[in-house]
C-alpha cells in the first residue's frame, strides 16, 4: 500500500517545528520516530495534508533531572527508556520500555509519539499515569501542562490541539517508601498486550499510605482503578487486602470481546496482573 500525497517539511528547531504546526492547520500530522503513523498512511487511514519531521530537533532528544523531577523529551526512543539507570518507582518506565514490540520498534520508536497515538493498549501511556507525570506541550503561543490522567481522552485521542507539539514528559521525584511493578500479557511477544497494568504502592508502620493502579489495554484509555485502589488505602498490605483490590480492579474495567479473547477472560487477566503487581511492588517497597 502507498500512503497518501503530503507536504513534507523537516523542522531543525522546535520553534520551526511549531511555526509549521501553525501554518499547515488542522491535518497536519508530527513524524518522529514513525512506528504507528508510517502504518496508518501505509493503510490510508488518515490523510494528513502535511507532515512536520521533528527528528532533527536536537534538543527535543535528552533525558535529565530537574529539581528532582525526571523529563523526557519527546525523542528519547523507547531503548533508551529501556537502558537508562533509573531509581526507585521511576524504575517503572523501563520496566514497560522494555515490554513494547520487538528491538527494532523500540530503537526507532519515541516516548512523545506513544503518548501522542494514545493506543489504549500502548505500555508509557499507562506508566505516566501511574507515576502521576504530567505532559508539557508548546505552540507557537506558549506552553502549557497537564497531568497524563487528564491528556488521554480516549482511543487514539488527546488534549494535544493541531497547532501543539508535545515536547516532554515531566515525572515528579520518585516517592520514598513505595514500590511500582508493570505486568502485561500478550499472545506472542511483541503483539499488543490484551491487559496490562502498573502499579505504585507505598505503606509505612504497617499500612498502606500510597497506591495507584492502573490498567491498559481493557479501557479507552488508561484507566485509575479508583475502586481498588481505595480498598488499599490505609489499610494493612495483607494478601486478602491485595487479593480484594484486585478482584475489584477487574470488575472496574470494560474490556471488549474479539478475536484474540473474550470479556471476561480479559477481566481474568487483570485480576492476575494486578495481583502481581502489588505482590511485586509491596516487595520491592520492603527493600
Amino acid at each position: 500500500m502507498k500512503a497518501p500525497p503530503f507536504a513534507y517539511a523537516r523542522a531543525a528547531t522546535t520553534e520551526e517545528a511549531l511555526d509549521l504546526l501553525a501554518e499547515s492547520g488542522d491535518d497536519a500530522k508530527v513524524l518522529a520516530g514513525g512506528q504507528s503513523l508510517l502504518p496508518l498512511l501505509a493503510y490510508r487511514l488518515i490523510r494528513p495534508s502535511h507532515l512536520v519531521d521533528i527528528c532533527g530537533v536536537g534538543r527535543l532528544s535528552t533525558a535529565r533531572p530537574d529539581e528532582g523531577e525526571l523529563v523526557l523529551d519527546a525523542l528519547v526512543r523507547h531503548a533508551q527508556v529501556e537502558r537508562m539507570p533509573l531509581v526507585g518507582t521511576h524504575a517503572l518506565l523501563g520496566e514497560a520500555a522494555a515490554a513494547i514490540g520487538h528491538l527494532p520498534i523500540r530503537n526507532r520508536g519515541t516516548l512523545g509519539g506513544s503518548l501522542a497515538h494514545a493506543d489504549p493498549a500502548a505500555e508509557l501511556p499507562l506508566v505516566a499515569v501511574a507515576l502521576d507525570a504530567s505532559v508539557a506541550l508548546r505552540s507557537v503561543a506558549g506552553e502549557r501542562r497537564i497531568t497524563a490522567e487528564s491528556f488521554f481522552h480516549g482511543p487514539f485521542a488527546t488534549a494535544l490541539a493541531a497547532d501543539e507539539l508535545l515536547t516532554a514528559l515531566v515525572v515528579p521525584p520518585p516517592l520514598l517508601d513505595a514500590g511500582a511493578a508493570f505486568a502485561e500479557f500478550a499472545v506472542r511477544a511483541g503483539d499488543f498486550a490484551l491487559a496490562s497494568a502498573a502499579v505504585v504502592l507505598g505503606h509505612r508502620d504497617g499500612h498502606i499510605h500510597h497506591v495507584r493502579i492502573v490498567l491498559g489495554g481493557v479501557d479507552a484509555m488508561p484507566l485509575r482503578a479508583r475502586a481498588a485502589e481505595a480498598l488499599l488505602a490505609d489499610q494493612p498490605p495483607t494478601m486478602e487486602a491485595i487479593g480484594a483490590a484486585a478482584a475489584a480492579a477487574a470488575s472496574e474495567c470494560d474490556p471488549v470481546t474479539d478475536q484474540q479473547g473474550s470479556a471476561l477472560f480479559r477481566r481474568e487477566l487483570v485480576f492476575t496482573l494486578v495481583q502481581q503487581c502489588l505482590q511485586r511492588a509491596l516487595a520491592r517497597d520492603s527493600l
